[in-house]
């Protein structure tokens, strides 16, 4: 079930980002063609199985995903995964799996926003333009220079080149992580609550507890890429009642 939409063209120029939509209902995908074509997105593709979505992504990297993740051949949990390993586009699952630990897993395996059905499209294609933006103001700020380089010692973050090394190999990391360790990097020995944290990587206000748990998720994520035992972090550690610190370089002790 979806809203109708008023479809008078807007007067926002056509723009060059590719939109892949992996969905196997047609008339889902039709309303949103539609509705993103009004909006200036005209280069859309649409994927109705995994395979058909791994082989468009490989063959034409997309610059976002919407993801449903009810599909003939598998589950959009599964395809995300896989796609994380060739691209870092942003990730919208859109899908009529509405619960808490359906979303914690979307977010899990890198997704970047979550919609259930039924959904208002225009909705949808407002968060698939903040998501583009946000990942364009990214690229933006590497293209003006952006040389950072964060060592601490057993793990190394390179903001320019969008590579993460731990232990001298790289790691593959999503987009979102990357963010969330980036911002934490600029930010050593001081503490952030969840929904700061969200504020900051996220670029939205905190709607509760949902959205608290989609940061601790990706804090569980980012210990087990960089901490030699993530259950004993030395890098990323909470602060009972407060949040979480990422331990300034000179400050780490060796285990």
């Amino acid at each position: 079930m979806v809203a109708t939409i008023n479809t008078t063209p807007t007067v926002e120029p056509s723009v060059s980002e590719r939109i892949l939509i992996v969905e196997d209902e047609q008339p889902i995908i039709d309303l949103l063609r539609l509705v993103l074509e009004r909006e200036g997105l005209v280069d859309v593709a649409e994927a109705k199985t995994v395979a058909d979505a791994l082989a468009s992504a490989g063959a034409e990297p997309p610059a976002l995903v919407v993801l449903d993740v009810m599909l003939p051949d598998g589950d959009g949990f599964s395809l995300a995964a896989r796609l994380r390993q060739i691209t870092s586009a942003p990730i919208l699952f859109l899908t009529a799996r509405s619960g808490d630990l359906d979303k914690l897993t979307g977010f899990g395996v890198g997704g970047d926003d979550y919609v259930t059905k039924p959904f208002n499209p225009l909705e949808v294609v407002a968060r698939i333009k903040a998501q583009l933006r946000r990942s364009a103001a990214s690229c933006s700020a590497s293209d003006a220079g952006a040389t950072e380089v964060f060592d601490w010692g057993g793990f190394r973050l390179c903001e320019a080149e969008g590579v993460l090394e731990v232990d001298g190999r790289q790691v593959a990391i999503p987009a979102r992580e990357f963010q969330l360790l980036a911002y934490l990097c600029r930010n050593p020995g001081r503490v952030f609550s969840k929904r700061q944290l969200y504020r900051q990587v996220w670029g939205e206000e905190s709607l509760g507890e949902s959205d608290d748990n989609t940061v601790q998720v990706h804090i569980h994520r980012l210990r087990e890429k960089i901490e030699p035992l993530p259950g004993q972090p030395l890098y990323l550690v909470t602060m009972r009642g407060l949040g979480y610190k990422l331990m300034p370089p000179n400050g780490v002790e060796r285990r």
